[in-house]
Parts: C-alpha cells; sequence; structure tokens
C-alpha cells in the first residue's frame, strides 16, 4: 500500500495510503487515512473518516513516497 501526498487545487497538501497507484484512466482517487502533512486533521472532513474519494479533476499532481521495504540507491560524489 503505497503512502501518497496529494496535491488537491485550492488545498493544502494531504498525506494518506493507496491501495495502488493512480493510472492515467482513473476518475477518482480514493485515500486511506488522510491527514496533512503535519499530521493533523484535515478541518473539512469528519473525525471518523477514514477513507476519502476526490474526483480526478480535481488533483494537482500526486507523489508516491518510497516504501520502506524499497531499497532506494543514490550516487553521492565525494
Amino acid at each position: 500500500m503505497p503512502k501518497v501526498i496529494l496535491h488537491v487545487q485550492n488545498e493544502e497538501a494531504i498525506v494518506g495510503d493507496m491501495d495502488v497507484a493512480p493510472t492515467p484512466n482513473d476518475t477518482t482517487i480514493t485515500l486511506k487515512h488522510p491527514t496533512r502533512k503535519d499530521g493533523k486533521d484535515i478541518s473539512y472532513l469528519e473525525q471518523s473518516v477514514s477513507v476519502v474519494v476526490w474526483p480526478m479533476h480535481r488533483i494537482n499532481y500526486v507523489e508516491i513516497l518510497p516504501s520502506e521495504e524499497e531499497d532506494i540507491i543514490t550516487f553521492i560524489r565525494e
């Protein structure tokens, strides 16, 4: 389950989990356990909400964060 940062138009960035990464054919994005980037609740959602579905036309872009089990290889110049 990838963790993502969702950038909704005219809203603060939202962090949450997705079952699968979105595809170009998707019309909605479903996010589980949505919070703000600082971990606080989203003011316009009820406290008991655990899944939110946004229409794709409201999304600017989605950042997919690397999972904990993924090895990230970087190159460092000395």
